[in-house]
């Protein structure tokens, strides 16, 4: 028996063996191995690993006279990655030792010492003790252990007991097989939940995300419990998946095994996450060029993309096939359903072609899209064996789409049933692009900004789905949405409205010349085809008005309403503004941005209906004047309501209006006073802050650099001077620590912090989020520098300041400091967030009030923004503090 320190020299041995042997890898992968080799590779390395240490051990535990004895009672198993031969270069090792129910206590100290070593190593090994039965049965309990022990190989011990394993392993498998499939997907869809829904996540998890090497191994799995084979190549010799579908899982295999080996690689550890700066890095060392309009890692990530969605669609296909349930519902269908004019059946709740519909359906647009209507008139699914039946046929469709095939194309538009669920299937199938060409440029494009989070075909995709989704939510722009008689224009905007991009010129101008090309294509009527042109032109007008403009101002509530035209376009535009800010991301539309565009769509209704949106404000005035008549000081109140500005009267209730001047009635020149209103339905708390400007110079920047300083996101502001000096500032902002009320300890010290900073002469110290170490894609490419823009048109009275910025600690605050350092008073802000990029809006005038009109204080304004914010960026906030 060998001593601790010989088997701690092996251990030490092994570690540096392992760093040799990847050190030389990583050569031959830069060199242009392909991928599978270089994994193969690793896979023998790791497997020499394991059983160098496996060896050592036994060796030093046990007596050579009993060594062969233990030996022939158990067996070192490779799992997993590693039975495959797909080990990544810092994969753990995933090993399980077989042993006889009698060998347990004899081999305990092995087990330990075998998993302190794997460790040591830092292989961190997944490891399992098992006898046959314990590892059968363990596998019918949990769908994660079953996946690990189907793909299974030999390393070392007892060839008996390992293959008496295999063998009831197989039999366990052939008696559950209908219960294990369901098992092996549900364990699958609450993983894709973990790491995203979507194969078009711009930072993909490269095994783990929808359609990554994880969604390979589903294909595997179910194949070995369905058909009793696992690898592709086998499931294709026995006709269970088509040569085009083996043959593009080989080469997506190939692709992801690369990419993933060089993410190992150029970490140093274990990393599968594609973020956006090991996009940029890939890109280069792929070859990628880029073209017009398209960046080399737009055209990397597109591949990534064709390899993983081809992946997703595959899998899928080939998991809903070996579903037992699925095939015993079309097995009962002509029992219980009914036929279509004798090529399609409608079951209970599925529809699927009969015999001669199959004829029909081989090849042929019309027919496929005839099927897709009755799909969405029914509301059934399409069943699988039509759909592969389809799939098959797909490489055959024409690429001139008859007048039928756009016939058919509008009637299934026009209806929301199942909408979404039937583009996407069209989609997979190609068919799209025969109908809208621009669909392949689009496919797979991505968006490299920090505002999308989805690629450009499945935003749009996602747009559509997101405005079906309204038919029974109790929204307002779900009512307006339900109220749209003709839907079909709306649909088709929203499935083609973002298609212009990735060329040079400006992708809303690009889109409307597809607009117009899809209408003539399509053959749609004229007064349609105008409709459609300019909701894909302007689909972003309504957004840019709600969020950076001020919606109380009549003269550009007309000039919208003009623009839009009627009320029926109105509704659309409205609906494809709320769905596209749901397609962005998670989270970026929600029932305060719904709030704001419902408002701005009832201003404009008026004006469209006939109604003078100028009286509004008078209105509130004159109930606001009601509400205060019975205070003592009527002329105090009087003053103050005949200086409250459009924007606050157009949000605020004349009772609310009474209620806080009230509040301020006596209020001294030296003092502060702060409330606060939470609303439920919005999640939104409403900060107000009452004072004199003598208090305190900046005190709009001070105010926001308070709240900015907690964590607060700051939706918008209201800057309101009233008279004698009397400031009414009101803040909308979202408390992320919170996901329902904040506490009632965090809001009153929220208004403890407000009036602090307006007596403290400090900057605000802004305390550090969690951040990952990983630099931000802005800063390795700057694809959305930050921008100023200075507009002088849309207001009388307001010269309009748009930031264009990425996301920072203190930007608020940053920009906010620099308008006041530059004289400038702010009278409203709104400040928009959309995942990382944040657009702050600024009503400012001079410090007479008027606007700014020289070009030269113009160029200032702008330069000094830029160069305060790129201060920011280096990592110093300007003027002020961080913890």
């Amino acid at each position: 028996m060998s001593s601790g320190v010989n088997l701690r020299a092996a251990v030490l041995a092994a570690r540096d063996w392992l760093c040799a042997q990847r050190a030389d890898l990583h050569r031959q992968h830069q060199a242009g191995s392909p991928g599978i080799q270089v994994s193969t590779r690793l896979t023998d390395m790791l497997d020499r690993a394991v059983l160098d240490l496996y060896r050592a051990a036994i060796n030093d535990l046990i007596s050579a006279t009993d060594a062969e004895s233990i030996q022939d009672q158990i067996a070192l198993v490779a799992l997993g990655g590693q039975a495959r031969r797909e080990v990544a270069p810092f994969s753990d090792a995933d090993v399980m030792v077989l042993h006889l129910a009698g060998a347990a206590e004899q081999i305990d100290g092995l087990r330990r010492r075998l998993q302190q070593d794997l460790s040591d190593v830092r292989l961190s090994p997944g490891q399992n003790w098992w006898t046959i039965e314990q590892a059968c049965k363990g596998a019918l309990k949990d769908a994660t252990v079953f996946t690990s022990l189907i793909e299974s190989r030999l390393l070392a011990g007892s060839e008996t007991l390992f293959a008496r394993f295999q063998s009831r392993f197989r039999r366990t498998t052939r008696r559950h097989w209908r219960r294990l499939v369901g098992a092996i997907d549900q364990s699958r869809g609450e993983q894709r939940a973990q790491f995203g829904e979507t194969v078009y996540l711009l930072e993909p998890n490269v095994k783990e995300s929808p359609g990554g090497l994880r969604d390979m191994q589903l294909l595997r799995w179910v194949g070995f419990v369905r058909y009793g084979q696992a690898s592709p190549e086998s499931l294709q010799l026995l006709a269970a998946l088509s040569k085009e579908d083996q043959i593009a899982m080989r080469r997506a295999t190939e692709f992801f095994l690369r990419v993933r080996n060089e993410l190992h690689f150029h970490a140093q550890h274990a990393n599968d996450v594609l973020d956006r700066a090991e996009q940029v890095r890939l890109a280069d060392l792929f070859g990628c060029r880029g073209a017009d309009g398209i960046l080399p890692v737009e055209q990397f990530m597109r591949d990534y993309f064709r390899h993983s969605r081809a992946v997703q669609q595959i899998v899928s296909r080939f998991v809903e096939g070996a579903d037992p349930w699925i095939r015993w519902g079309e097995r009962l269908s002509p029992i219980f359903g009914h036929q279509v004019e004798g090529d399609f059946r409608v079951g209970p709740t599925r529809i699927s072609a009969t015999k001669r519909g199959l004829k029909k359906l081989r090849g042929d647009l019309v027919e496929i899209l005839r099927l897709a209507d009755l799909a969405n008139m029914y509301n059934k699914r399409i069943a699988h064996s039509t759909w592969e039946a389809i799939h098959r046929t797909a490489p055959q469709l024409p690429a001139v789409v008859p007048r039928e095939a756009s016939e058919r194309f509008l009637s299934l538009l026009s209806q929301p049933a199942r909408l979404g669920e039937l583009l996407r299937s069209l989609h997979e199938l190609g068919a799209l692009e025969k109908l809208i060409p621009a669909f392949t440029h689009a496919r797979g494009l991505l968006q490299f900004n920090e505002y999308h989070k989805y690629t450009v075909d499945e935003h749009c995709l996602r747009a559509v789905e997101a405005a079906t989704s309204l038919l029974d939510v109790p929204r307002p722009w779900a009512k307006v949405y339900r109220s749209i008689q003709e839907k079909r224009t709306l649909h088709l905007a929203l499935l083609i409205h973002d298609l212009g991009k990735g060329y040079v010129d400006d992708h809303s101008d690009v889109g409307l010349q597809i607009a117009e090309e899809t209408a003539r294509r399509l053959r749609m009527p004229p007064r349609e085809a105008e409709t459609l042109k300019f909701l894909v032109h302007k689909h972003l007008m309504m957004s840019h008005l709600a969020f950076r403009r001020d919606t109380s101002d009549d003269q550009l509530i007309v000039r919208f309403a003009v623009e839009v035209g009627s009320a029926e376009v109105l509704r659309m535009l409205l609906v494809l503004t709320c769905a596209d800010l749901a397609a962005v991301g998670p989270g970026v539309f929600n029932s305060w941005k719904g709030e704001v565009l419902i408002d701005l769509y009832e201003r404009a209704l008026r004006h469209l209906s006939g109604d003078t949106p100028s009286l509004a404000a008078d209105e509130r005035r004159a109930d606001a004047r009601t509400a205060i008549e019975r205070e003592t000081d009527t002329a105090w109140f009087e003053r103050q309501i005949d200086l409250l500005p459009s924007s606050y009267l157009m949000t605020t209730p004349a009772p609310q209006i009474a209620d806080e001047l009230r509040r301020l009635r006596n209020l001294g020149t030296s003092e502060a006073r702060v409330w606060h209103l939470y609303s439920p339905e919005t999640k939104i708390i409403e900060y107000t802050i009452g004072t004199y400007e003598s208090i305190t110079p900046g005190v709009f920047h001070k105010l926001a650099g308070a709240l900015s300083s907690q964590g607060l996101q700051i939706l918008s502001a209201n800057i309101n001077t009233l008279a004698d000096g009397l400031v009414l500032d009101r803040f909308r902002v979202q408390d992320p620590d919170f996901s329902c009320a904040p506490a009632s300890q965090r809001l009153e010290e929220i208004d403890r912090r407000l009036i602090d900073s307006l007596a403290c002469g400090e900057p605000p110290v802004f305390r550090r989020v969690w951040q990952s170490s990983t630099r931000r894609a802005s800063d390795v490419l700057h694809i959305q520098p930050t921008r100023v823009r200075i507009d002088n048109s849309t207001s009388e009275q307001f010269t309009i300041i748009d930031v264009f910025a990425c996301d920072r600690l203190g930007l608020l605050y940053t920009i906010s400091r620099t308008l006041f350092d530059l004289g400038l008073s702010v009278s409203l802000a709104k400040i928009g967030t959309y995942l990382d990029q944040v657009v702050d809006v600024f009503y400012v005038t001079d410090e007479l009030g008027d606007k700014i009109e020289n070009e030269d204080r113009l160029d200032q304004i702008r330069t000094r923004l830029l160069q305060a914010i790129q201060v920011l960026e280096s990592g110093a906030p300007a003027n002020a503090a961080q913890a």
